[in-house]
């Protein structure tokens, strides 16, 4: 009996020090491996290099191809490619090109779309197959909180315009005000309403809100009912294809008033002219900011593409180098540790400033407001 009690005795040590090695491999946390990221990736971008938004997308590609060829130059950087797909400036497009990507060239991460109302349809689609996708001007709000997977480059009309209109009305003081925006186009409905919402805070009148459709070539009609009210301001919200005519027809209609647009670059000013003097927009980039690597970035611009870069440019080359920085930082190259590794970017020295994503991933760096002086954007003082 006093050997059986001592064999079931060593049996039940023997037991429980098993057991308590295997809960020690179960809560034991291990060492993540980090994968070899010397190699190739490959990813998706989504332009419009034809259709209504064939020139910003243009403008939008020399920035990224700028940014690809520096990051591909350093002897210690991932290699990136580009798989390079046209949204035609459509929502349709911008889905077609997501699904391609996704699923024909099993990418993790799509630079991508331009547009607002293309970047609402097709954020979906990469957020249902789990793969990152970053959009490097969409501005319209809430477009990103849809999920984990979507990021966006540019503030959002939630920030911008709030601020805008604080810095603006300190130093214009305009009561009475009237605006324009695309009906169709998500960016523009979303800051008009955006517009709206802080006019109402501020107890300023809103005299007449004018709307036009992307492609529209004449605004006189709405311009003429505009001028008929007398306004202190004008705010236009549109796509870079129609900001330029709208200022022009309203000088030739003797309007003189202040014109606030959004998203003005150099490329619209140049279109514009003399009709383009004493706008102001509300922006986050200039070209003579002293923010890190700027000079550097537009010399190079300008000596690749013989122009100044504007901040479709700009924001396209800074969306690459913080998926860069993302992926550097990353444990491996696949989605999931792409997203976790976006998502932690905090203070990121970019030709922007300090750089860092919300808990929506959305933009947060400082925001500006320039006014065009002697046909170039400046500092409005």
């Amino acid at each position: 009996m006093k050997l059986f009690m001592f064999i079931v005795a060593i049996a039940t040590l023997i037991v429980g020090f098993s057991a308590c090695e295997r809960i020690s491999h179960i809560t034991q946390p291990t060492t993540p491996e980090t994968e070899d990221k010397s190699g190739e990736i490959s990813i998706g971008v989504v332009l419009p290099l034809t259709g209504h938004l064939a020139t910003a997308g243009g403008l939008m590609k020399h920035g990224l191809e700028l940014a690809l060829n520096e990051i591909n130059a350093q002897p210690t950087a991932t290699k990136f490619k580009f798989i390079i797909e046209d949204d035609t400036s459509t929502e349709q497009g911008a889905v077609d090109a997501f699904n391609k990507l996704i699923h024909t060239d099993g990418v993790s991460v799509i630079l991508g779309p331009a547009s607002s109302s293309a970047t609402k349809v097709a954020f979906p689609v990469a957020q249902e197959n789990r793969v990152v996708a970053i959009s490097p001007t969409s501005g319209e709000r809430g477009l990103s909180a849809i999920g984990d997977f979507v990021f966006r480059i540019p503030l959002t009309t939630d920030v911008v315009v709030p601020k805008g209109i604080e810095v603006t009305y300190a130093k214009l003081g305009y009561q009475r005000v009237a605006t324009m925006y695309d009906e169709i186009d998500g960016f523009s409905t979303d800051r008009d309403a955006a517009l709206q919402e802080a006019f109402t805070a501020r107890g300023i009148e809103v005299l007449a809100t004018e709307s036009f459709r992307s492609g529209d070539t004449d605004f006189s009609a709405q311009l003429t009912r505009i001028k008929a009210l007398e306004p202190d301001a004008i705010f236009v919200s549109a796509l870079p294809p129609e900001k330029p005519g709208i200022l022009i027809q309203a000088r030739q209609l003797g309007i003189s008033v202040p014109f606030i647009v959004s998203s003005l670059t150099d490329v619209e000013v140049e279109a514009a002219g003399a009709a383009a003097e004493g706008a102001i927009t509300f922006i986050g980039w200039l070209s003579t900011d002293d923010t890190p690597g700027n000079q550097a970035f537009v010399q190079n611009y300008n000596m690749t593409y013989g122009m100044t870069p504007n901040v479709f440019a700009t924001a396209s080359y800074t969306s690459v180098y913080i998926l860069a920085e993302a992926i550097k930082n990353a444990q491996a190259t696949d989605a999931i540790s792409i997203r976790d590794a976006l998502a932690n970017i905090s203070n990121l020295d970019t030709v922007f400033g300090k750089f860092s994503f919300n808990a929506d991933g959305d933009a947060i760096y400082e925001q500006k407001a320039l006014i065009v002086k002697d046909g170039m954007l400046q500092p409005f003082e």
